[in-house]
């Protein structure tokens, strides 16, 4: 096996992306390099100390580097900007790298990737970069894109539990990035959803249901409180009931119901509203692309609006929204 194969880039450690790169080089055994890159250096620098001892960390400055050191190259990028120009800028871009890797004495088979939660024109704009590529590769050498976005928020990045949606051409590419994602994820949790853009499709409508259920449990569990129920027991009794939902049985909106759930940290360090709303505003475009009839989707927007727009609500984890509700008065 190459160096190449045993080379591993991750660009992007930021909320989500530190902690898959923690799993990742965690699970690998120290035969493998991992690179990073991020435009933060006081992240790069806790990685870099965090992973002290689990084997080789070093970092690259662009997607240029990562690709042409390492044959695989996983990103977790927060916006379709950052995506196109981490892949697509024709200097210090990832296919622009790979052409010019390509060209060398020893042609490789390359895998690239992203994770995040893009829109489904900017994913489709890469995969097209790279299939356009393909006639500029060297002889003996292979480039294959795939969408691989996440679920499971900042909790399941932690402790490497990750649902995987992955778009992908073919199988063998699937199975080249199934071998990496397990690390970050749970293993029976990784599907191939179709081809390149299906995963990210997968992905906004689960984000558009999850988005949509965060409003409506927390109106339903809003109501319990007005009434003085007990929300401990309410939340028992839906979650064995036609009412359950990811919501309510692992990251309430009532604090102190789930420990370790944003709700219980003064909802801190979890799914920021504004990501919320923007993922629903995603479904939306989606539903309106395809011709889908929606309905619920404009009075969530309007809601995750006015909560955000409010001082004491703008930055907080989506289920804030509870909160939002909570205080005030009909």
């Amino acid at each position: 096996m190459s160096s190449q194969d045993k080379t591993i880039a991750f660009i992007g450690i930021g909320v989500m992306g530190y902690s898959m790169a923690v799993n990742l080089r965690s699970k690998l055994d120290s035969s493998y390099t991992l690179l990073i890159c991020d435009v933060s250096s006081a992240l790069i620098q806790k990685f870099q100390s965090q992973m002290s001892g689990k084997g080789p960390v070093e970092v690259i400055s662009n997607g240029h580097e990562a690709v042409s050191r390492a044959n695989t190259v996983i990103t977790m990028l927060p916006t379709a900007g950052a995506v196109e120009k981490v892949y697509l800028d024709p200097s210090t871009g990832i296919i622009a790298g790979a052409v010019e890797a390509s060209k060398g004495s020893n042609p490789q088979k390359k895998l690239i990737m992203e994770c995040g939660t893009i829109e489904t024109a900017t994913i489709l704009k890469v995969a097209q970069a790279t299939k356009d590529a393909a006639g500029q590769l060297g002889p003996g050498a292979q480039l294959d894109f795939v969408d691989a976005p996440v679920s499971g928020g900042p909790m399941g990045a932690e402790a490497g539990t990750l649902t995987f949606m992955v778009g992908a051409t073919a199988k063998e590419p699937f199975e080249h990035a199934k071998e990496y994602l397990q690390h970050m994820g749970k293993k029976d949790s990784i599907f191939h959803c179709g081809d390149v853009g299906a995963g990210t499709a997968f992905k906004v409508i689960n984000n558009y249901l999850s988005a949509i259920t965060s409003l409506a449990a927390s109106e339903a569990l809003n109501i319990g409180a007005k009434m003085g129920l007990d929300l401990k027991l309410l939340t028992d009794v839906i979650n064995v009931s036609g009412g359950q939902c990811w919501v309510t049985s692992q990251s309430n909106p009532v604090p102190g119901i789930h420990a370790n759930a944003p709700a219980s940290r003064g909802y801190e360090g979890g799914f920021r509203i504004e990501l919320c709303k923007h993922v629903l505003e995603m479904g939306s475009s989606l539903a309106e692309m395809v011709g889908a009839k929606t309905v619920l989707d404009k009075p969530t927007l309007g809601a995750f609006e006015d909560a955000m727009n409010d001082e004491r609500y703008k930055g907080k984890d989506a289920r804030v929204v509870y909160k939002w509700l909570n205080d005030q008065e009909r």
